[in-house]
């Protein structure tokens, strides 16, 4: 059975892939020398063997011109023809009648050749034949010399040509082995960096220890690759911290509801189970401790959702589309006071587009007022604004309550945060922080002040786009 003709290309790419970056180094330097041996051992094997040809045929010609001169006065039937001297040049004399004369003793040579007797006849003043055989190849001149023709030969020595691809093969041999071992020597030098880089990489990795980071080494692209992976290292140790930390205010934050729960259902098991549940607690108690039980499940839910919310950081599969954030607000207060019936919220938005993810931003306006609804009086609603001012939309919400203390305004925003005056209200200190990171990923900023009424203004600036149908409306709730 045949093999395909494409499977040895494709087991030779595997096999090549799987080599290391430095014997691919080592390779390419050792094949690169190679080829280029073998290019300039053919360039010069061409240009030594025209030389050489050109120096024998000059050799020849020289030597034709003398036995001619002595042929044309002596004539060609009894010139006296020089002896054989053993090796190098052989002559010989064509007869006008197509006859031929050689020195005694010397080996013969090829058939005189069509061309050479047309020369002797006097169709050419001469000829130069290169008389190649399995045996000997000659190079040979013909000369018109009197009523005849002389011929001198020189066997083609290929002793030189093949002396110097010798010594070539030899220096190819020495500049492969040396190219290899000098590309190998580069491969290590050059590759220290990333050798370090991956052990620094691999240490990481069995360690789980993000606080080193790698030296800063090398050039170009290995140092580009260095400060990324060292900012890599610093991102992820940023969200280990954020990880660890929210961990912890989570564990904080939890434990409170959640020791209260327990205890409050500790205690109606134990009434229960002495069976003085209805004489221990009267019916108002009941419905109290019933009442604060669906309060503490309704805080840790809400705890739980914003934990989700911010354990989710930027990751989201909204889209980002271009909305009226008037749209927005309304549906956010509309969510407000289905949520808490008591709160009332007074709506004075104007129509601005913006470009973001209307899901994020109503949660965001949804906190702000939720927020503003645990210090606005009862008999004061809580004021959402919306406006446009050049470039920008303007959110604020603001209440008539104490406002807030100067020294709580730079934590606002921060997770997990509640000031003093507002340890006895429920929350999760978790709505602002998602506001502010919603408003960051909008490209936003948050500002905190005091209202006109002596409560808390809280105020979002976003980018505006341009709005999608020319016009704009207004409209107050």
């Amino acid at each position: 059975m045949s093999r395909p003709a494409g499977r040895e290309p494709l087991r030779l790419t595997r096999w090549w892939r799987g080599r290391s970056l430095r014997t691919r180094l080592t390779v390419i330097a050792a094949t690169a020398i190679a080829v280029s041996v073998f290019v300039a051992f053919q360039v010069a094997s061409e240009l030594m063997d025209g030389e050489l040809r050109d120096t024998a045929e000059d050799q020849l010609r020289a030597d034709s011109r003398i036995l001619a001169t002595n042929a044309e006065h002596a004539g060609v039937a009894q010139v006296q023809l020089p002896p054989y001297p053993g090796s190098g040049r052989l002559v010989r004399v064509i007869l006008p009648d197509g006859s031929t004369r050689t020195p005694v003793g010397q080996p013969a040579l090829p058939p005189v050749s069509e061309d050479a007797r047309r020369v002797a006849r006097g169709a050419a003043a001469d000829l130069m034949e290169s008389n190649d055989s399995d045996d000997d190849g000659y190079l040979i001149h013909t000369l018109r010399a009197g009523d005849g023709a002389v011929q001198v030969a020189r066997v083609a020595d290929d002793s030189p040509i093949n002396q110097f691809g010798f010594g070539m093969l030899l220096i190819g041999l020495f500049c492969v082995v040396g190219g290899a071992l000098v590309g190998r020597t580069v491969a290590r030098a050059g590759l220290a960096p990333i050798d370090r880089l991956t052990a620094a990489a691999v240490r990481v990795a069995h360690t789980r220890v993000l606080d080193a980071d790698i030296p800063d080494e090398g050039g170009g692209e290995i140092r580009r690759l260095i400060q990324s992976i060292n900012g890599m290292l610093a991102a992820l140790r940023d969200s280990r911290q954020a990880q660890r930390l929210l961990a912890e205010d989570a564990a904080h934050e939890l434990k409170t509801p959640l020791t209260s729960l327990r205890l409050n259902i500790e205690l109606l098991i134990r009434l229960d189970r002495r069976g003085t549940l209805d004489t221990a607690l009267p019916a108002e108690s009941r419905t109290r401790l019933l009442n604060d039980l669906g309060a503490q499940v309704a805080e840790l839910s809400t705890l739980a959702a914003e934990l989700t919310e911010v354990a989710r950081g930027d990751v989201s599969d909204e889209s980002t589309e271009l909305l009226d954030l008037a749209d927005v607000m309304v549906a956010a207060a509309a969510r407000a006071r289905s949520r808490a019936p008591d709160i009332e919220v007074a709506l004075d938005v104007t129509s601005v587009w913006v470009s973001g993810r209307p899901a994020a931003l109503q949660r965001a306006v949804l906190n702000l007022i939720d927020n503003a609804g645990k210090w606005s009086p009862e008999d004061q609603p809580v004021q959402v604004r919306l406006r446009a001012e050049g470039a920008t939309a303007v959110i604020e919400v603001d209440d008539a309550g104490p406002g807030i203390n100067a020294v709580d305004v730079p934590r606002v925003f921060d997770r997990f945060y509640r000031a003093d005056s507002a340890r006895g209200l429920p929350g999760s200190g978790l709505g602002l922080s998602i506001v502010q990171r919603v408003v960051d990923a909008h490209g936003g900023r948050t500002a905190v002040a005091r209202s006109t009424r002596g409560g808390a203004l809280l105020r979002v600036d976003l980018p505006a786009a341009a709005p999608r149908a020319a016009g704009e409306h207004t409209a107050a709730h």
